[in-house]
């Protein structure tokens, strides 16, 4: 065999009710497929009665999994039989009450926060719709807003109806909540650290606040550590040594993108140096990395929450975000980056007026980089003259400050402009 276990694919040597939390995996989370008759490191060996046995997975899927996931079945000349499970609609699909996921070749059972998250998805409902916990809840900063940036004059329970806030048949949602003037929502932690992450200079922790003012009062700190007045000739000009633009959007995103089911804040830590937004909640399952970063497909988590934030003219409705973050550094020594794990996404907005102490080498080879080209170092070596001594000490002072990235581990590693 030239393949072996992953999250996608499970072997089963024998046919045992065990392959029925796979089935409920595969059918939760971007389907998979299991091959009966192979061995864990696998070795094939077949099945002894496949046409039996295909009846019989038949007959225990459709009698133990709720509700019935579609998949299919074939039989191979080697005795080996191929189930294939689809990723379902109707989540979520569960082996004897129970829910299960993938973990990387493993198969393990959902938590209860992952549980509800399936429920919602399917019954194709997103967590701001859910029924807010209070319905007691006051509007003065939205009202306010609205009625600044999006020119409403009236302000009324009509005025929620249309927002998506409220319905008779629920009253106020989650999205209504996080946007009231109290609820008991986590909110944003912003620290300014000095030369270590040991040293606080400023803290701030808003939280239980509508998430319009939360927004407001990050963008507050920041203008207060980022922003500076310089008298130009006869005028007094505001200097943004980050892009004002991209913080807004960062903190934004951050808002109407994060899973609010997780209870934690979201961080905003501001450094000499850089900026770092941390949303907890990866991407959507719906949306890889490189649609995120490349692509103007909007996936919300929060839809309800995020037609608000379009109507008062915070964000755009189309695209990520991640365009308007990168044109705010359009021109700038340094670009933004984005980092992915499984419970975080991460915004880093380096400052742009940064004097960087440069050797000659690392400048020659910065300046290489900034044309756009991804090059080896022995291509580096070629085109510079420089020894391979001389420009692997450059790469690794320029990757140091955050100019350089490396791609790929090996000797072919190439290297490029961050």
């Amino acid at each position: 065999m030239t393949f072996r276990e992953t999250a996608q694919i499970e072997f089963k040597e024998q046919l045992t009710n065990t392959f029925l939390k796979t089935v409920s995996a595969f059918a939760n989370y971007d389907g998979g497929t299991i091959y009966f008759g192979i061995q864990d490191d696998g070795t094939v060996n077949g099945m002894p009665n496949p046409i039996q046995d295909c009846l019989t997975i038949e007959q225990k899927i459709d009698d133990s999994i709720d509700p019935t996931p579609k998949y299919t079945l074939e039989i191979r000349k080697d005795g080996v039989i191929i189930l294939e499970v689809e990723e379902g609609l109707y989540k979520p699909y569960c082996y004897r009450n129970k829910a299960y996921c993938r973990n990387d070749s493993a198969t393990v059972e959902v938590d209860r926060l992952e549980m509800q998250r399936l429920i919602l998805e399917g019954s194709n409902r997103s967590y701001d719709e859910l029924e807010a916990t209070t319905q007691e809840l006051s509007f003065t900063h939205l009202e306010k807003e609205l009625k600044d940036r999006a020119g409403i004059k009236d302000f009324s329970l009509d005025t929620l109806r249309t927002l998506g806030l409220y319905s008779k048949k629920v009253g106020y949602n989650r999205a209504a909540e996080l946007l009231a003037d109290v609820n008991q929502s986590f909110g944003i932690e912003c620290v300014r650290f000095g030369k270590t992450i040991s040293q606080f200079l400023d803290r701030e922790t808003i939280e239980h606040c509508s998430v319009l003012e939360m927004y407001d009062r990050a963008l507050s700190m920041y203008r207060k550590y980022y922003t500076y007045e310089e008298i130009q000739g006869s005028r007094r000009e505001t200097i943004q040594r980050i892009p004002e633009e991209a913080f807004r959007e960062a903190v934004a995103n951050s808002l109407i993108h994060r899973s609010w089911d997780i209870r934690a804040a979201i961080q905003v830590a501001m450094y000499e140096d850089h900026i770092e937004v941390t949303s907890p909640g990866n991407l959507p399952r719906e949306l890889s990395e490189e649609e995120y970063l490349n692509s103007k497909i909007s996936v919300f988590r929060n839809p309800i929450l995020a037609s608000v934030f379009y109507r008062l003219g915070l964000i755009e409705h189309l695209g990520t975000g991640t365009f308007r973050i990168r044109d705010a550094y359009n021109g700038a020594p340094v670009q933004p980056r984005f980092q992915f794990s499984e419970h975080f996404l991460t915004i880093l907005l380096p400052v742009t007026d940064i004097q960087y102490d440069f050797t000659e080498t690392e400048e020659e080879i910065y300046k290489l980089l900034s044309s756009g080209m991804t090059l080896t170092r022995s291509q580096i070596d070629t085109i510079t003259g420089y020894d391979k001594q001389q420009t692997h000490r450059a790469l690794k002072r320029l990757m140091e400050k955050g100019l350089v990235e490396k791609i790929g581990s090996t000797r072919s590693s190439k290297y490029k402009k961050v």
